[in-house]
């Protein structure tokens, strides 16, 4: 509701009042409420105060986690926003940057689709897409990284996939292990031991029922493999791969930024969370 419009349901109230008429003055109150204003009395008068209303339950969320670099924020957001159309969705972007500038292009962009999700101080990778997983309200979430280009409608085809109740996570590029647990080698599936967290896809409420990435991962290698496990292992169910999804990947900028020094060592602390969870674990190989 505009605000001309809500001022004019508030001068009716104020009428109501003055004519005692306290019933109908509430049911002006509540409908403004409802539309997104709060009424606040004061000695003065009434005065409006603009709330965020709660935001609509959807049939998907498409989800990112943003630690900085708006010019890829937007080439993702334009992709979801063209080749979703056709769904019952939201775009949610948890903004873990602490850019000023990341901030300002996210206030031009929010509306009745667009929701965006500021943490301050950011946060470690798990605990960023934690907070987005639990701020989502589609029914399924699809998280991708922000490097990830949409050029079609990838949320169609990973829906359909996980309307098998025997699938717990679906995405487009999928690993399976070698060997030995944790030795993962990309595999075009269709059924892998995980996915990879450019493109996942999952049912909110089994992703925070088994409690969302494991928060340790504070650097994101892993985090996406960690979590297809504890949802194969709860649910015993599949992950699968969805041939030609159409994305394509660009510079993945949180690996990108590091040094090989640097990269090795957080990869390898990671690997190491990982492999102590679930390195003996040989019956969810899939090979």
């Amino acid at each position: 509701m505009e605000r001309s419009e809500a001022e004019r349901l508030l001068e009716q109230r104020a009428g109501r009042r003055e004519a005692k008429d306290f019933a109908a003055a509430d049911e002006i109150r509540g409908r403004l409420r409802r539309e997104g204003w709060e009424v606040v009395d004061t000695p003065e008068g009434s005065r409006l105060r603009e709330v965020e209303l709660p935001p609509a339950p959807r049939a998907v969320t498409m989800l990112t986690v943003l630690h900085g670099w708006p010019e890829d924020a937007a080439r993702w957001l334009d992709g979801v926003l063209s080749g979703t159309q056709g769904h019952d969705f939201e775009a949610l972007l948890v903004d873990n940057s602490g850019d000023p500038a990341v901030g300002g292009w996210l206030a031009g962009r929010r509306g009745e689709r667009v929701r965006a999700l500021t943490l301050e101080p950011p946060q470690g990778w798990a605990d960023a897409a934690n907070r987005g997983l639990e701020a989502s309200t589609g029914d399924a979430v699809v998280l991708f990284d922000p490097g990830v280009e949409l050029t079609g409608d990838v949320a169609g085809p990973l829906l359909q996939c996980l309307e098998d109740p025997g699938v717990v996570v679906a995405g487009a590029f999928g690993v399976r292990s070698e060997g030995r647990v944790g030795h993962f080698e990309p595999y075009g599936g269709p059924e892998v031991d995980a996915l990879e967290g450019y493109v996942l896809a999952v049912r909110r409420h089994q992703a925070l029922e088994v409690g969302g990435f494991d928060r340790r991962f504070r650097f994101y290698r892993l985090a996406d493999f960690e979590l297809c496990f504890r949802l194969r292992d709860r649910y015993r169910g599949r992950a699968l791969v969805v041939p030609e999804v159409p994305v394509v990947r660009h510079e993945h900028r949180l690996w990108e930024q590091l040094d090989e020094e640097e990269r090795d060592r957080l990869s390898r602390r990671n690997y190491y969370r990982f492999r102590d969870r679930w390195g003996k674990r040989d019956d969810l190989i899939t090979s």
